[in-house]
């Protein structure tokens, strides 16, 4: 089977494909004992409906998933068994920060991933159709990721004024799934120097020479953080269900 990009480049599904799905924080912007991940929605943990899209997948061969020690069986026995979740192939424990569990999930892969798809587990409204879009460009081009135009006016702020307006034109906001060829983002990771910090995989890769395609999602990929995008996402899977 081949697939059209970037204006009509034809490659073929022939690799490999592994979602790493990082879900070990503690979610302490959401509040509350229970972290985000595994709060009830729709009758399921949360992090059980972003798995579920990338369970439809096609371009997913399995999934391995990252947590917090002290959830490796609630994940098991609460998130993935009751739900089918077939290609859920692995937990793994995290560590204490993002780029931490990153590293690790990365090292718990097989030798015979050719790409890895990095996915915040607190994004369960990713389109299987645009995880698809995004693991295909990786393919055609090394490195792939989601991201969306930013439509509203930036303002650089200090100590609560206005200091000046920001050109928005090109700035995008970064999502994920963030795709990558194996080998390079897990040598990217296990050779970051210590003490330093990127918000996410793309950043890492970009510093050192990578370039990231962009593919904008036809379908909402809100990041679950505060309470009010909790209940936004709750609503958006209720309409699903009914529809």
């Amino acid at each position: 089977m081949t697939f059209p990009v970037n204006g009509g480049r034809l490659y073929s599904k022939i690799m490999r494909t592994v979602a790493l799905i990082v879900a070990a924080g503690r979610a302490k912007r959401f509040g509350g004992d229970m972290p985000k991940q595994f709060r009830e929605v729709c009758g399921r943990p949360l992090l059980s409906w972003t798995l579920s899209r990338f369970e439809a997948a096609s371009a997913v061969d399995e999934t391995v998933l990252v947590v917090a020690e002290e959830f490796l069986v609630f994940t098991q026995e609460k998130v993935v068994d009751p739900f089918d979740l077939h290609k859920v192939a692995k937990i793994v424990t995290g560590g204490e920060a993002r780029q931490d569990s990153v590293r690790l999930g990365l090292k718990a892969l097989s030798a015979a991933t050719d790409l890895v798809a990095i996915h915040d587990g607190a994004r369960p409204l990713v389109l299987a159709s645009d995880i698809d879009q995004v693991i295909h460009a990786a393919t055609a081009e090394g490195a792939a990721m989601l991201a969306v135009p930013i439509d509203d006016t930036l303002k650089k702020v200090r100590s609560g004024r206005v200091l000046s307006t920001v050109n928005r034109q090109s700035i995008y906001c970064a999502q994920t799934p963030q795709v990558f060829e194996y080998n390079t983002i897990r040598k990217l990771h296990a050779e970051a120097s210590a003490g330093s910090v990127f918000t996410d995989d793309a950043g890492l890769a970009e510093q050192n020479g990578v370039t990231v395609a962009v593919v904008e999602p036809e379908g909402l990929n809100i990041k679950v953080t505060t309470q009010r995008d909790f209940q936004l996402v709750e609503m958006i899977l209720k309409g699903e269900e009914d529809a």
